[in-house]
C-alpha cells in the first residue's frame, strides 16, 4: 500500500499534510528514516508531491487541543507558519479530529489559536508579536530601523519575531519587489545578525490600509506567501507609523488580512490573521 497524503494550498503557499499514523507506516516501510527526510522526499517538486513544507497532527499532546510537527521543504523545522495554521486548521476540522471551529494547537512558537469562519476562511489568533532582540533572536540591540549591508545596498530594516524571526524592509522606491527578495534575501538570510536565520520580506506601503509584499522564507527560498511574515510586516509598519491597525497584505498567491491593536506604547497585544485555506487533492503515493 502507499501512504496516504493531502495536498492544501493557502494564498498559494503549499503544503503536504500526513496523518501521524500514515508516516509511521512510512518509517517501518522503510520510506524514510525520520521526518526530516520525509519532508525532503514529499516536497521534492520533481520526485515527490511538491512543496513549501509538511504538516503532520500530533494528536498526543498535552496543554493544548491538538499539535503540529511542521517542516519546511528543506527538513528543516519551523517553529510557526500562518499559511500552513490556516490549512492545518480546516484540515482537522474537516477530518473530524477536532470538532469544535475554535481551538488550541500546540507548536514550537507557544499556543496558537484557530477559527473557522462561515465562508470556509480561516481567522488565526497568531499571539503576540516578540520584539526583544535577544528572543527574536536578532543580535544587535536595536531591532527597528537597522540597517544591514548586503552586497552593494545598504536596507533599513525591522527584527520582529512571531514565534519565527522575521527581517522587513520597507522599500520606498518604485522597485521590484520580487526581484529584490530573490537577490537580496538569500544573503539577509544567513546574516551574522540572524543566529537562528531569518525570513526576510521586502515591502511596499500602498496606502494605511494596504501594502505588497514579497517573502524570501527561511529554508524555503521564494514562496507565493508566508502569513507570519505578513504578520510582522504589519506590526513593523505599525510601529513605524506607515499603517493602521487593520491592514490588507498582498502577496503573490493572495491577500490576507492581518489585526494588530499594539502600538510602541503598548506592544503586548495578539496579532490575528485572516484568509483562505483550500484543498488542491489527495493522493496514495507509492514512494
Amino acid at each position: 500500500m502507499g501512504i496516504k497524503v493531502t495536498k492544501m494550498q493557502g494564498c498559494g503557499n503549499d503544503f503536504v499534510i500526513l496523518l501521524h499514523s500514515e508516516y509511521e507506516k512510512g518509517v517501518k516501510g522503510e520510506k524514510w528514516k525520520n521526518m526530516s527526510d520525509a519532508a525532503k522526499k514529499l516536497c521534492d517538486r520533481n520526485f515527490g508531491v511538491g512543496a513549501d513544507g509538511l504538516i503532520i497532527p500530533n494528536t498526543n499532546t498535552e496543554g493544548a487541543d491538538i499539535g503540529w510537527f511542521f517542516y519546511n521543504s528543506d527538513g528543516s523545522t519551523a517553529q510557526m507558519c500562518g499559511n500552513g495554521m490556516r490549512c492545518f486548521a480546516r484540515y482537522v476540522y474537516d477530518k473530524k479530529i477536532i470538532k469544535k471551529k475554535n481551538f488550541t494547537v500546540k507548536t514550537l512558537a507557544g499556543i496558537i489559536t484557530p477559527e473557522i469562519l462561515k465562508n470556509g476562511t480561516v481567522k488565526v489568533n497568531m499571539s503576540k508579536p516578540v520584539l526583544e532582540p535577544e528572543k527574536i533572536p536578532f543580535i544587535p540591540n536595536n531591532n527597528l530601523n537597522y540597517k544591514i549591508s548586503v552586497k552593494d545596498r545598504i536596507f533599513e530594516g525591522n527584527a520582529v519575531s512571531m514565534g519565527n524571526p522575521h527581517f522587513i524592509i520597507f522599500i520606498k522606491e518604485d522597485e521590484d519587489l520580487l526581484s529584490l527578495a530573490k537577490e537580496y534575501g538569500p544573503v539577509i538570510e544567513t546574516s551574522a545578525e540572524f543566529p537562528e536565520k531569518t525570513n526576510v520580506e521586502f515591502v511596499h506601503i500602498r496606502s494605511y490600509k494596504k501594502m505588497d509584499l514579497r517573502v524570501w522564507e527561511r529554508g524555503c527560498g521564494i514562496t507565493l506567501a508566508c502569513g507570519t511574515g505578513a504578520c510582522a510586516a504589519v506590526v513593523a509598519g505599525i510601529l513605524n507609523g506607515y499603517t493602521e491597525n487593520s491592514v490588507d497584505v498582498q502577496l503573490l498567491g493572495g491577500t490576507v488580512h492581518i489585526e494588530w491593536n499594539g502600538s510602541k506604547e503598548n506592544p503586548n497585544e495578539d496579532v490575528y490573521m485572516s484568509g483562505p485555506a483550500e484543498y488542491s487533492f489527495d493522493a496514495d503515493l507509492l514512494l
